[in-house]
């Protein structure tokens, strides 16, 4: 199975993302920063490369989308959050914030950014995956509300049984103490001494703050990071198969 992990920077580089998602064959996808409209969808499509377009254009049967706010747009609503895409059938699906709750008419400016939500959906074929978006602090190694927030996370994760990959930008280095709390995963990033997963169209500087992490039930026979500018971040990639 091939994964890919994407913030997709709220579809601001509309071309280079639908060209790079109509020309790959990936099995799951978890993106996060997905804008999504309910009762505007045409007019936020024409603003952004919007979940209807990410779809498509990915060509995924089962989508799995979980906002973590809203705001007022256009006399409705649009929504930002995490996304994961599958072609393997989803059996079980599930969401809850770690940080904060669902606002829906959140006014720019009041910074909505960890209101954060973590993604978990279990499919046919008996894999486990979860997305999450991770607790933002300028700093890369975080401080004593990241640890916090990290925490929920690690306790939530340690409880799924079977084979897992978790994916997301975490918002911080492996090196961050709130990392700790996952340190039963391998966390690919790392082994693989990625120096940074920013594409420096908006922050630049040796930050790998994007993560694919598995559990022992899940063997890795591909795993990097791609030169492709779809988005602030930089497109990860693994490609797995289940352990018996």
């Amino acid at each position: 199975m091939k994964i890919l992990q994407l913030n997709v920077w709220m579809g601001k580089v509309e071309g280079e993302l639908q060209r790079f998602l109509e020309q790959s064959d990936y099995d799951i996808i978890c993106m996060q920063e997905v804008m999504y409209s309910a009762d505007r969808e045409l007019q936020l499509s024409r603003m952004c490369f919007d979940l209807s377009r990410i779809i498509k254009a990915a060509k995924m049967p089962y989508s799995y989308y979980s906002p973590n706010f809203g705001i007022d747009f256009s006399g409705g609503t649009m929504e930002i959050g995490n996304v994961i895409l599958s072609r393997i059938p989803i059996t079980e699906k599930h969401s809850e914030f770690i940080h904060g709750h669902y606002v829906p008419n959140t006014m720019f400016g009041e910074s909505p950014a960890n209101n954060l939500n973590i993604q978990t959906v279990k499919l046919e074929n008996g894999l486990t995956v979860v997305n999450h978006h991770g607790f933002w602090r300028p700093q890369p190694l975080g401080d004593e509300d990241t640890v916090e927030a990290f925490a929920k996370v690690g306790k939530i994760v340690g409880k799924l049984q079977g084979p897992l990959v978790l994916c997301g930008d975490l918002n911080i280095i492996h090196e961050a103490p709130a990392m700790r709390s996952l340190d039963f995963l391998r966390d690919l990033t790392d082994e693989h001494k990625i120096k940074t997963t920013l594409s420096g169209l908006k922050f630049n500087g040796p930050v790998p703050c994007d993560h694919i992490m598995v559990n022992d039930r899940v063997q890795v026979n591909h795993f990097a990071v791609l030169d492709a500018l779809a988005s602030d971040h930089l497109p990860v990639e693994a490609e797995i198969e289940l352990s018996c």
